[in-house]
């Protein structure tokens, strides 16, 4: 019997609740697989509390990795034994165990461990796509990053201080802004102290970004805008302070012909042969150190909830996971 985090009705993290569930056989195209730790996201809080509607009841979770105890009929590419990392596809990562279609599996090197992969994958992909396929940052850029010591954040500052850009953060908290400043945020901006247009112009010379990474949402929009030069670009991958909503685009015209774009990553990771190239370049920065995906906060599977609550009153910084 597999144990699986379930919920029926959206809401609070309270409707989350702990069952069993005995799994069929594998069915064509899947692979059996026991996980050894499920990664934790936002995106887990939008299917729960309604932003992103799924159907009811249903599993949470889209990210996690173990190892592959079965193999259903038409599967070639994982065997039984295969150590593999997930991130995408169907709801129900949050399982001890589970059937997850083969194609979504990327086998793991054998330097990298199952736990150490799950605090970040989905992070990790979020953040190569984001610096290296909607903005092809470059060494000598000077960016914008909002929630610099979250998930993505802190990720997305070890890779840039890697590739020779240098990021500006922002954060919620002192304690969070020396986090931050730790994994290679060159800038970091409290924005409960401080105006982060006027920091931006100041740290540019007033010449501003040509790129805004923005998972915040509502809160950051507005002001976003004003940290771009002429042509920039408002890359939006996210909405924790809720959606942003009524885009004027005669704004952006004001404000310099700027663009903007709503990613996400299953856009990007439904081509395998992207995908696996996005996971080969998440393995290689790994492997080489230049990022680290480790966990900060572990739970046991059992209280996802509490995960949930702690995730939302932003006591959580760097990866989550949950372990069976």
């Amino acid at each position: 019997m597999a144990h699986v985090i379930r919920f029926h009705s959206t809401g609070s993290p309270e409707v989350l609740r702990y069952e069993t569930l005995e799994l069929p056989a594998p069915a064509a195209g899947e692979a059996r697989l026991r996980q050894s730790a499920v990664g934790v996201n936002f995106i887990d809080v939008y299917h729960r509390n309604g932003l992103y509607p799924v159907s009811l009841p249903s599993g949470l979770g889209s990210e996690g990795a173990g190892i592959v105890e079965a193999v259903g009929p038409g599967v070639s590419a994982i065997a039984p034994g295969d150590r593999v990392v997930y991130c995408g596809g169907p709801l129900g990562g949050y399982a001890s165990e589970r059937n997850v279609p083969a194609s979504l599996l990327v086998k793991l090197p054998d330097a990298i461990s199952e736990q150490h992969v799950a605090a970040g994958f989905l992070r990790a992909m979020t953040v190569e796509y984001l610096l290296t396929r909607t903005y092809a940052c470059k060494a000598g850029d000077t960016i914008l990053f909002h929630a610099a010591a979250g998930g993505v954040g802190l990720i997305a500052a070890q890779w840039c201080r890697a590739i020779g850009v240098t990021m500006i953060g922002t954060v919620g908290s002192d304690e969070k802004a020396e986090l931050a400043r730790q994994h290679g945020c060159a800038h970091v901006i409290n924005y409960r102290h401080e105006d982060f247009v006027a920091r931006v112009k100041e740290i540019t010379d007033g010449r501003k970004v040509p790129v805004v990474y923005d998972s915040v949402g509502r809160d950051t929009w507005p002001a976003s805008l004003d940290c771009l030069r002429p042509l920039g670009l408002m890359v939006s991958f996210g909405n924790s302070s809720g959606p942003v909503s009524g885009v004027d685009l005669g704004v952006l015209a004001a404000k310099g012909s700027l663009y903007v774009t709503r990613q996400t990553l299953m856009t990007h990771t439904a081509n395998r042969a992207t995908m696996e190239a996005m996971a080969a370049n998440v393995f290689a920065m790994m492997k080489d150190g230049k990022i680290d995906l480790a966990a900060r906060q572990t739970y046991a599977l059992a209280d996802a909830a509490q995960a949930h609550r702690d995730l939302e009153a932003r006591r959580t910084v760097g990866g989550i996971i949950l372990v069976p």
